[in-house]
């Protein structure tokens, strides 16, 4: 029951996004500094909050770090190994990869760890979320820049992107928590309530955004290529991660926050980053789609599993 009251209300929210955006409640123009909104201050908020409140020492697992770790990495390499069997496009291929391993971290991921296990499970999510992303958007970049076609590159994107990943707001707000809640600073009242309050629009507007980012038309158009990419990243990667958790006997409330980011859908900013350096960008939001109505089903198969 309670898995069910923590999936179906999320996804009635990307719903009502998509259908706000179809019914022109949400104009095109509202999407972009929306997002921005809530990738750079309200997210980011929730975020800090969360592991500078927490204590460090017992939120932090590193075994179950390492694992996840692995889990991308494994997904990562295998499906770079079969695109390039298959003889995929270059320009496709890497997008391909990166939407197969590139999880919806901050928007879905931490989600589901929220409304599924409470401000303790969040606290240990925004630490892992903090690493998982730095080495997914390091493969990203790696991935995208190998299989950019030369001719159509301009500048140091490769530099470029790397500085955008240092300078990531989630990361940098999970870096800064984990600052605060080993160096045991306790927050001034005026900053938490602030915190609060920022916080508390971050996932409702995250959500809405997903939905009217949504993309019917190309997702039928790459159906095949998207189930492909929905199986590593919301099959494929979970259940490995669920097997090497039981295989070392770590209980299930230490992996959890970890499983469900392991879970998480394909990013949105698969998107952004094929754009920037000449991917499938129209792939990716195919992709981004899919991939995010199919994790409604996978979550509630997977949560029902552990």
């Amino acid at each position: 029951m309670q898995i069910t009251q923590t999936i179906i209300p999320i996804f009635l929210v990307i719903f009502v996004g998509w259908l706000a955006r179809k019914k022109q409640f949400i104009p095109d123009g509202f999407l972009g500094p929306a997002n921005r909104l809530v990738y750079y201050l309200a997210i980011p908020a929730m975020i800090f909050r969360a592991i500078s409140r927490a204590s460090f020492q017992e939120a932090f697992n590193s075994q179950v770090l390492l694992i996840t770790l692995l889990c991308v990495l494994v997904v990562f390499l295998t499906t770079w190994l079969l695109a390039a069997l298959a003889g995929m496009a270059r320009h496709f291929r890497g997008t391909f990869i990166q939407s197969a391993f590139h999880g919806n971290l901050g928007y879905i991921g931490l989600a589901v760890v929220y409304y599924y296990l409470g401000d303790a499970g969040l606290a240990k999510g925004g630490i892992f979320a903090g690493f998982i992303m730095i080495l997914q958007n390091i493969l990203a970049v790696i991935t995208l820049q190998v299989h950019t076609d030369r001719s159509s590159q301009k500048g140091p994107v490769f530099a470029e992107n790397m500085r955008r990943i240092i300078g990531h707001p989630v990361i940098l707000s999970a870096l800064g928590g984990i600052l605060v809640s080993v160096a045991g600073i306790p927050l001034p009242v005026i900053v938490d309530r602030s915190l609060v309050i920022l916080s508390g629009m971050s996932l409702p507007l995250a959500l809405l955004l997903i939905g009217a980012s949504l993309s019917f038309d190309l997702m039928r158009a790459r159906l095949r290529g998207v189930f492909a990419v929905s199986f590593f990243k919301v099959v494929v990667m979970p259940g490995l991660g669920i097997l090497m958790f039981k295989l070392f006997s770590i209980p299930a409330a230490d992996y959890l926050p970890a499983f469900i980011l392991l879970a998480a859908p394909t990013a949105t900013l698969t998107y952004v980053m094929a754009r920037e350096m000449k991917g499938d960008s129209d792939f990716a939001v195919a992709a981004i789609s899919g991939c995010t109505l199919l994790s409604a089903l996978s979550y509630t198969l997977w949560l029902n599993t552990v």
